[in-house]
């Protein structure tokens, strides 16, 4: 007899009596390779692709397995769109403005000078239109993406000597994330794009005069504070920058829709256990960094209006040759406006008030 005929007009209970059981196809074991930017010993960004891959393995019952790799390991830190749009890995974890070198659109989807802070650039991502245009933009790399991060605001950096006006500024080396140091270039600096892991050894060796990171936390493992005392506030060109996890959309789109679920629900809880680590530990540190000599000190007004200055003026220059920059940025800035106006009468009062008053 015709074994499908059988299973058909006998149902189960027959088929079962007669030995003969339906083939069952088990749905084969998923297995990624997670390339980050950053090193191990930064537990907050490095631990963010952990945090998404150890997610994505508990939803899935261990059947979606995704092994992360720190900088260096499989790629260098800034090759690792290189890697996901060419599929030698399926998934990165990293910084887009890392990639403005490729397009300044890169930075939009991470951070610009003078842009959105973390909670504006997430309500901008998940309920404005950012999502979809940084998406739209990203198809052309073969990268489906999806925030998985935020530091909040970050410091200004570490100084071999004071920043007292943007003069001061001419003829600084500095090693400043990205796309900030198209700015950092027009106001006179030398901007040094080095991954985190090299930065302390080119201070040391005074191969570069400044440099940023993130914030006290991080700033403090990395020994900064060894090298360079005046260590600057806010850092302007990072009021919220995100990260990404980059997924080949070969990759992505031969998932089941519960495994693209899955995975970004993982990024989802990615992107809070950065920040929420960050604003845990970053308190410490700076009391740590200040009890032990470093000096604490504002970017003055100077600085920070010619800094502005520069950067509008740098952004109507790229609209002028970027169409997908204009267009974003265009979205991105009438955004930013609304917003600002918003947290002008709510956040920014409520905190000035409460970080003015003396709390035990």
């Amino acid at each position: 007899m015709d074994r499908r005929s059988l299973i058909r007009n006998a149902g189960i209970a027959g088929v079962l009596a007669t030995g003969i059981a339906p083939a069952v196809h088990a749905q084969p074991a998923i297995r990624w390779r997670l390339a980050s930017s950053f090193p191990k010993s930064l537990d907050t960004l490095y631990g963010g692709a952990e945090v998404f891959a150890a997610r994505v393995k508990a939803m899935s019952g261990g059947k979606f397995e995704i092994s992360t790799h720190a900088a260096g390991e499989l790629m260098p830190a800034f090759g690792v769109v290189d890697g996901v749009q060419q599929g030698t890995v399926e998934v990165a974890h990293t910084a887009p403005y890392y990639f403005f070198g490729k397009s300044e659109v890169f930075a939009l989807g991470c951070a610009i000078p003078f842009g959105l802070n973390s909670r504006q650039m997430t309500a901008w991502m998940h309920e404005g239109n950012g999502k979809k245009l940084m998406a739209e933009f990203y198809a052309k790399y073969n990268i489906v993406n999806f925030p998985a991060g935020n530091t909040g605001a970050q410091m200004g950096g570490w100084y071999r000597k004071e920043i007292k006006s943007a003069a001061d500024i001419k003829g600084l080396k500095f090693r400043v994330g990205g796309f900030a140091g198209k700015v950092i270039e027009r106001m006179g600096g030398v901007p040094q794009n080095i991954p985190g892991g090299e930065i302390y050894q080119a201070l040391e060796k005074g191969t570069i005069d400044a440099a940023e990171w993130v914030g006290p936390y991080d700033d403090l493992k990395l020994g900064f504070a060894k090298v360079a005392p005046f260590y600057y506030y806010p850092g302007w060109w990072e009021g919220g920058p995100e990260l990404d996890v980059f997924i080949n959309d070969k990759a992505f789109n031969g998932l089941s829709a519960e495994n693209k679920a899955i995975v970004e629900s993982a990024a989802a809880d990615a992107h809070i256990f950065v920040q929420s680590r960050y604003d845990a530990r970053n308190p410490a540190a700076l009391k740590q960094l200040v009890g032990a000599g470093t000096k604490l000190r504002p970017f003055s007004n100077d600085v920070m209006n010619a800094a502005f200055k520069a950067s509008q003026e740098l952004y109507e220059d790229i609209g002028s040759k970027n169409a997908d920059w204009k267009k974003i940025f265009a979205d991105y800035s009438s955004f930013r406006t609304e917003s600002n106006l918003w947290f002008r009468f709510t956040e920014m009062t409520f905190d000035r008030f409460m970080q003015a008053q003396k709390l035990g």
